[in-house]
């Protein structure tokens, strides 16, 4: 296997598999960790990322899960062709950035009826493909199931943050149009009523 490291995080290192073109997540030892509290820590964030990423592909776009390594806690994941939305939706014609934007609103909210949590919604974890047709959404290592609004909320309000951090210019709109999008979602009026107390709280905080 010839692998190329594509990136580098806290978490895990992700290299594209150079063979058969796919690529490969592996969760790096923490050395403050007891080995064995470590690799169990690893093995079972490696199963539930596995987990939620087959269910998650049964609903909206996600990269196919090709093989899981427990002993290794590394995953090997389909590639899939394009630019992380974080360095192309602020250089796309605008009709195209708000269509963008209210497909990954409708997307977030089938995530959310099905009672699973991202947990890091950020452009830099969606992928677009050529034809800016579809987004995938990457990076489910912090993902779990929960049917709390609040969780939902919070989902929300790290998108609403990261949207207003990288795409500031025509961040209104593109808010507007993730709305849209995320309108579809059964708990519509509840989650955005919790994401406004999330975001009363942290006004309060600061």
């Amino acid at each position: 296997m010839v692998k190329k490291l594509i990136q580098m995080g806290a978490e895990a290192s992700v290299f594209l598999n150079t063979d058969d073109n796919s690529v490969l997540k592996v969760r790096v030892p923490k050395s403050y960790r007891l080995k064995v509290i470590d690799d169990r820590i690893r093995k079972l964030r490696t199963r539930a990322e596995s987990r939620i990423l087959s269910r998650a592909s049964k609903i909206i776009s996600v990269p196919k899960v090709l093989s899981v390594d427990e002993v290794e806690c590394s995953l090997s994941l389909e590639f899939i062709p394009g630019l992380k939305l974080s360095s192309t939706l602020n250089s796309l014609p605008l009709k195209t950035s708000l269509n963008v934007c209210e497909l990954i609103g409708s997307s977030v909210s089938k995530l959310h009826d099905s009672n699973i949590i991202h947990g890091d919604l950020t452009t830099s974890n969606m992928i677009l493909t050529p034809d800016n047709s579809e987004v995938f959404f990457i990076d489910f290592g912090l993902s779990y199931h929960s049917l709390k609004l609040e969780d939902k909320a919070v989902d929300l309000h790290v998108f609403k943050q990261a949207l207003e951090a990288c795409h500031f210019t025509h961040f209104v709109d593109f808010l507007e149009a993730f709305l849209r999008g995320y309108s579809s979602s059964k708990n519509y009026s509840k989650v955005i009523d919790r994401l406004k107390n999330v975001e009363a709280r942290g006004r309060y905080r600061h």
